[in-house]
């Protein structure tokens, strides 16, 4: 062993096999099909990989200077093969995971519970960081967010709490104003148009009415969803957009 590596934590790969086995087991027991559990941890490995592959390239960007210029090209260019492999890694990884991703030319899988699932893990905060809990929340949500991810193929399902992320982020302004209009606390709270706005499925939907207006339409119809609650979610979203 190297001494440098003496106090390092580092866990052997039978170890991480056995909490990896484990943790599926657990999510078998709680109800989670075997293939949906395999599926996630998956997807947790590869995104541990993406991780590592971002910060590897931050860090190897900072070449230490005070040992002259061959030193740092040689840092350099051994950082850019580091980060490159790993970004090899990360990508074959997240190909692992999704295995039933169609072709291209192929329609979308039907959209699966446990996608909804992790749909519904990424809305609830986001929606709450721009208003409350309403008691008029309709009961939908399961319906609502199949006719959003069914707008996405399983590899875009997969990334889709960042790109919701992305979203809020990038329009908060706009998204404060729009529940302070009409969302639980507003005066409007109650109006069957901007009901959807009482439910946390509204980030989502406003995230495909900003990126994916057709398709969406095309599965509110399939869904046989209320027509009234996109076009509200559409008037208010462009209201508040002054």
């Amino acid at each position: 062993m190297d001494a440098g590596d003496e106090g390092r934590q580092q866990l052997d790969a039978v170890s991480i096999l056995n909490a990896r086995q484990t943790l599926i087991g657990y999510l078998g027991r709680a109800g989670l099909f075997a293939g949906d559990a395999e599926e996630l941890v998956r997807i947790v490995e590869a995104g541990a990989v993406a991780l590592a592959h971002e910060e590897v390239g931050a860090r190897g960007r900072d070449a230490p200077r005070d040992r002259g210029e061959p030193y740092a090209s040689g840092w350099l260019d051994g950082a850019r093969a580091v980060t490159g492999e790993l970004g090899e890694l990360a990508e074959g990884a997240l190909r692992e995971a999704l295995t039933a991703v169609p072709a291209a030319a192929g329609p979308p899988p039907p959209v699966r519970t446990m996608e909804v699932e992790r749909a519904r893990v990424a809305i609830v905060p986001l929606y709450l960081s721009f208003t409350e809990v309403s008691d008029l929340d309709p009961e939908v949500s399961e319906q609502v967010l199949v006719a959003v991810l069914a707008t996405m193929d399983p590899r875009q399902r997969a990334g889709y709490a960042g790109r919701l992320a992305e979203f809020t982020s990038g329009h908060r302004a706009r998204l404060e104003r729009l529940y302070a209009r009409y969302g639980p606390a507003s005066p409007t709270a109650i109006h069957g148009r901007y009901s959807l706005l009482h439910s946390p499925t509204s980030i989502a939907v406003l995230e495909r009415l900003w990126a994916a207006p057709g398709p969406l339409e095309a599965e509110w119809d399939t869904g046989e969803l209320p027509p009234a609650w996109l076009e509200g979610l559409r008037r208010g979203w462009g209201e508040a957009g002054g």
